[in-house]
């Protein structure tokens, strides 16, 4: 790579300390700026991770000099608004999921990013870890013969709160849309779109999903089976099943882990990977080779997979009947 970029931070909570850190692990990567709806908390940020810049408000970042990119980690409810602004001003995005709380707002984000010729690239930073390249590669090359179904879970049991991000519905709060979209998106990935989906979830007392459970089915017989909750402790596990073998994705299997390949009638091979950091550098290595090829969005992860994701995640809380203020807009 030529050029080192400088990257923004909006919203300086829990999975942007996690970022930043893995930043500075990349040697073509520079943490330039940082922005808070708190001056003070944006200032502690920087001063952790050597950025140069700290701003008061989201909107102020966006004219700050030399900014290449931003990683946005606010609440949900926040993705769209944060992410058009970065388009407008001509500064490539990279956003946590879910991408926005909706389909409409996708397609808005998607739209601007094309008229303005900007690159955008939802942060499913789970995508280009190495067990999932590794588990492509193990079913491309056909050790597991034809995929016939995914299992999936991710479940941890959470203190609640009905004021905090995970429990409360003003902030795009539940299961499905913070932990369920792994387990949503590891069955787009590996099988694609389903012809019938089924969901039957909890809902507690403020009105989200607690517990949610997933049933996808294709033409084709292949199926898929996903569980979140913020309930109980899961394995957090997945499993790609063949007609010839399994991939088990090992706990916790959205993050850095290890992976197994299972071929009927022969011993199974493990296979661990060395990790620099907490995994976030994966992705932000992709931003920065598309951006360095000209690119506005990825191969590995292009925002027509963030719009049929989105779209399955609006349709999942259709049958659960879950909706958010974004919904009536």
């Amino acid at each position: 790579m030529t050029k080192k970029y400088n990257w923004g931070i909006i919203g300086p909570g829990r999975i942007a300390h996690k970022f930043a850190h893995d930043l500075n692990l990349l040697p073509q990567a520079n943490l330039l700026a940082v922005a808070s709806r708190s001056e003070e908390r944006a200032r502690g940020f920087a001063l952790q991770y050597g950025a140069d810049h700290y701003y008061g408000s989201y909107q102020e970042i966006v004219n700050c000099p030399d900014l290449d990119v931003v990683y946005i980690a606010t609440p949900h409810i926040g993705h769209c608004e944060s992410t058009l602004l970065c388009l407008d001003a001509g500064i490539s995005v990279l956003c946590e999921k879910p991408f926005a709380m909706n389909s409409r707002e996708v397609q808005l984000m998607v739209d601007r990013s094309r008229q303005q010729g900007v690159f955008l690239m939802e942060a499913i930073w789970t995508r280009f870890l190495p067990t999932i390249e590794k588990a492509i590669e193990l079913i491309a090359v056909g050790e597991i013969g034809q995929v016939k179904s995914v299992k999936a879970d991710f479940g941890f049991k959470a203190k609640f709160d009905p004021e905090g991000r995970l429990f409360n519905r003003a902030l795009g709060g539940g299961a499905l849309l913070d932990i369920g979209i792994y387990p949503v998106f590891l069955a787009l990935l590996i099988l694609g779109k389903p012809d019938q989906t089924q969901a039957l979830a909890q809902i507690g007392k403020t009105g989200i999903d607690e517990e949610i459970g997933m049933l996808f089915s294709y033409n084709s017989g292949q199926m898929a089976h996903l569980h979140a909750s913020v309930q109980v402790n899961t394995k957090t596990e997945a499993f790609i099943y063949g007609d010839e073998g399994v991939i088990q994705i090992e706990t916790r299997w959205h993050a850095p882990s290890t992976l197994s390949l299972w071929r009927y009638g022969e011993r199974p091979k493990t296979f661990p990977f060395d990790y620099r950091g907490n995994g976030y550098e994966y992705e932000a290595e992709e931003v920065m080779r598309c951006l360095e090829m000209g690119q506005i969005e990825s191969t590995k992860l292009p925002l027509s997979f963030s719009q049929d994701l989105i779209t399955l995640l609006d349709d999942l809380r259709g049958q659960i009947g879950l909706s958010y203020a974004a919904d009536d807009v």
